[in-house]
Order: C-alpha cells, then sequence, then structure tokens
C-alpha cells in the first residue's frame, strides 16, 4: 500500500479536491447534509470572507498514491489572540477516511505550521472559529445535524485523541419535540415579566437589515464577553452571517426584547433548511428554485441559533419572556414540529438548567479538543 504524502492545497484544482473530499468520506453515511460547495469556497478564501482580515490559513490535502484521503486547516485567529493573550493555533475543516497514518500526518502538519508561528497549542475543530461550525460530534450520531451544527462519522474522535488530543470543552445540543407546551409556571413568572412598564418585544426588520445586525453585535458582544472562547464579532463578520441568515429567517423568530426603551436582549431561531440542503446536494443549479418548491413542506424543524440577554438585566426575567413568547409563535405557525437549541457550553450551569426545565433535553454532544505544542 503506498505511502502517505501530505501537500499545501494551493492551486484551484486543490481546492476543489479540498472541498469536493466530504462527498466521499459520508458516502456511507446517509444522515450528513452536504453544506453548499459555494458557500464553502467563500468561507476558505482570503480576500472574500471577512474572517480572513484578521486571521490566516493553511490546507493540508493526505493523499495514499492518486488517491486523496484526508484535509486539514492551520488557521490563526489574531482576534482571539490578542483578546485572550493567547497563542492558539486551530485545527479545522477536517475530513478523513479511517486511516489514522493519514489523520496523523494531517495534524503533525498543522502543529508545524502553528508552531513555526509561535503558537503554543492548538484547538480545534473551530470552522474556523467558535463564531463559527464548533466542535466534533461524540454522541447523537443516528440523528441528522440541525442547520448549521457539525456532523462526522463515529472514529473520528478516535482518530483524533489517538493524535494526542484531550478533551478541553463539551457543548450540548437540547431539543424539544412533540406535543410541547411551556411549563405552567414558568408561563406564569413570563407574563408577569410582560406586564411590567417599559418591557415590549420587536420583531428584527428583515426588509433594514444593517441596523438590526448591529444591534444584535452589540447585544451578542455584552452577552457573551464572560463566555469560554469568546471572541468578539467585527463589523464585517456580523453582516456577512447576516447575509446568510436574512435568506432564510422566518421574522416572526427572530426578535429583540427592549426595557425602557433600550436593547436589553435578542433571540434568533432561523427554520432548519438542512432537508432542503440534502437534497441541493452541495449547488442549488437551475432546478434549486422547482426543489424548494416541491419540498419547503419538508422544513418542519427550528434551530436556535442565538440567545442572550445584557448581563445586568439577566435577573429581570426576560430569558423567560423570550421563551413565552417564542413557543406562542411556533404555535400559532403550526407547521414547525421540533426545535433543537444549541450548541451551549457544558458548564454554563445557569442557561442549560433554564433550557432543561423548559422541557428541552440534551440531544447531542460536541466536543472541542486541545493539545500543547
Amino acid at each position: 500500500m503506498a505511502g502517505i504524502e501530505i501537500i499545501t492545497a494551493a492551486s484551484r484544482s486543490e481546492l476543489k479536491d479540498f472541498i469536493d473530499l466530504p462527498w466521499k468520506i459520508y458516502a456511507e453515511y446517509p444522515l450528513w447534509v452536504p453544506p453548499l460547495k459555494k458557500d464553502v469556497g467563500r468561507m476558505l478564501e482570503p480576500g472574500r470572507h471577512p474572517f480572513w482580515e484578521f486571521s490566516e490559513r493553511i490546507l493540508f490535502l493526505a493523499r495514499r498514491g492518486k488517491k486523496t484521503v484526508g484535509r486539514i486547516a492551520g488557521i490563526i485567529d489574531r482576534h482571539h489572540n490578542e483578546f485572550h493573550s493567547e497563542q492558539m493555533g486551530i485545527w479545522g475543516f477536517f475530513e478523513c477516511a479511517d486511516d489514522p497514518e493519514a489523520a496523523s500526518a494531517l495534524f503533525a502538519s498543522v502543529e508545524t505550521w502553528v508552531g513555526q508561528k509561535g503558537m503554543t497549542f492548538v484547538r480545534g475543530p473551530l470552522n474556523p472559529s467558535i463564531n463559527y461550525e464548533a466542535g466534533l460530534l461524540v454522541d447523537g450520531f443516528d440523528f441528522p445535524p440541525a442547520l448549521m451544527m457539525t456532523y462526522n462519522p463515529p472514529y473520528y474522535p478516535r482518530l483524533i485523541e489517538s493524535c494526542g488530543f484531550s478533551k478541553e470543552k463539551d457543548l450540548f445540543s437540547f431539543i424539544i419535540d412533540g406535543n410541547y407546551r411551556l411549563p405552567e409556571w414558568m408561563n406564569r413568572l413570563a407574563e408577569r415579566v410582560a406586564r411590567k412598564k417599559g418591557v415590549h418585544i420587536r420583531a428584527f426588520r428583515l426588509k433594514d437589515p444593517v441596523p438590526e445586525l448591529a444591534l444584535v453585535r452589540e447585544i451578542f458582544n455584552d452577552c457573551w464577553s464572560d463566555n469560554w472562547g469568546y471572541v468578539p464579532l467585527s463589523d464585517h463578520e456580523i453582516r456577512e452571517i447576516g447575509k446568510s441568515m436574512v435568506e432564510i429567517a422566518d421574522q416572526d423568530l427572530a426578535f429583540f426584547i427592549y426595557y425602557e426603551d433600550e436593547p436589553v436582549g435578542v433571540c434568533v431561531v432561523l427554520p432548519d433548511i438542512n432537508p432542503l440542503l440534502k437534497r441541493f446536494n452541495g449547488s442549488i443549479g437551475l432546478s434549486g428554485l422547482l426543489k424548494f418548491l416541491l419540498y419547503r413542506r419538508e422544513i418542519t424543524g427550528l434551530r436556535g441559533l442565538l440567545f442572550g440577554v445584557k448581563e445586568k438585566y439577566r435577573q429581570l426575567g426576560f430569558p423567560l419572556l423570550a421563551f413565552r413568547h417564542l413557543f406562542e409563535v411556533v404555535r400559532k405557525k403550526g407547521q414547525y414540529r421540533s426545535l433543537e437549541l444549541g450548541w451551549t457550553l457544558e458548564d454554563n450551569d445557569s442557561i442549560n438548567s433554564l433550557v432543561e426545565e423548559s422541557g428541552a433535553r440534551i440531544h447531542k454532544k460536541y466536543c472541542i479538543y486541545r493539545k500543547a505544542l
């Protein structure tokens, strides 16, 4: 059997090989949902995606003979390192056959590259940072992924751990499904909060997204600033993320909470369009509109993408108000049968307890790994 060769994916054909590899890896995994290739290409290309305005990356391919059997990206996020005073290298976009030699060679290539740039440890998977797709699926392989959540074969943890990586943090994903009703005690307290003077909820204005996204960024940076791994989103990043979000958003499921004329909380829940993405199989093409019209009824799930209340207002019951409002809207619409909430940090006890008390249960677990250099 031919040995493993690691090459840097630099040419257009090598980048195509990098993007196309998952279709080979997941041929035996029917629950995998293919991303749109054009979106992956945009995400990976410096000069096109705003993440690379302050970051750099290198792409590696593992080949055994003429066959590509693995890929990985080495990433340095200068915003993270400046914000946390760390020297962190990142690995992401990892895909590999069940081939320990290939996996070892890929990780060694990333470790060498980030080490040469002065990094002291490596963390991943981050695709390409904590603000995008994060974590390796380690529990919940029997369920398809929700929108913008990762999915991978069950052997990936074994490959990664054999290369010297160990768990740094688990991420939880919760689910609410079936004939759900908000617990009576929560509904009662939320009603009391709703009657407070100066409290109101305002829907996201999809027709004027730029100021709305600036408001999301303001609340996000206040809410998450003390969270593990937090990195502030730049103006250009929030606009890039918002551009994709606005295309699929349901205006009634994205809203702000106001108190005394100040925006104090935000909730963004998106229709889980993964059933459509699976049918697109990486490319919308000319048949995309037809597929949308034919199969949009398959969109019966929701993904809770973003929820937060500014720190100084968290003890006023606004999370309960948001839960009640969200479930009232979902019930009236009648088309959605499940809501996946996540991810959350394993040690974020306050939010995890609240979500569980609302009737949700842990659905999937993801792991972020770390290795010292």
